[in-house]
């Protein structure tokens, strides 16, 4: 069981930055890959970003690239999603997840097996 705890999100101006948190168990940490979904008022959960076990490889949605950046750290166990130059389209609920996710798994939400109660982000324009 891995247990997500997010924490970060905020209100801010379009143009604006915000770092998210998710701050995972610690004994199971470094078993999983860790991904970002958001989820706006009726739309499904989309995929944001998603960092490997070893966090040698980063995946990103192209409506973030450039935008967003994901990290990871192993000696407090947290999970990352610094997100700049927002947009009122980047306005949801964002949720940390854990996974062994592959192939086009990484960007579904199938590819996760533990998910945390979800932050709010509200950009205004």
């Amino acid at each position: 069981q891995v247990q997500l705890v997010e924490s970060g999100g905020g209100l801010v101006q379009a143009g604006g930055s915000l770092k998210l948190s998710c701050a995972a168990s610690r004994r199971t940490f470094s078993n999983y890959a860790m991904g970002w979904f958001r989820q706006a008022p009726g739309k499904e959960r989309e995929f944001v970003a998603a960092i490997s076990r070893s966090g040698a490889t980063t995946y990103y949605a192209d409506s973030v690239k450039g935008r967003f950046a994901i990290s990871r750290d192993y000696a407090k166990n947290m999970v990352y999603l610094q997100m700049n130059s927002l947009e009122p389209e980047d306005t949801a609920v964002y949720y940390c997840a854990a996974g062994s996710p592959y192939a086009s798994r990484w960007y579904s939400v199938d590819g996760y097996d533990y998910w945390g109660q979800g932050t709010q982000v509200t950009v205004s324009s």
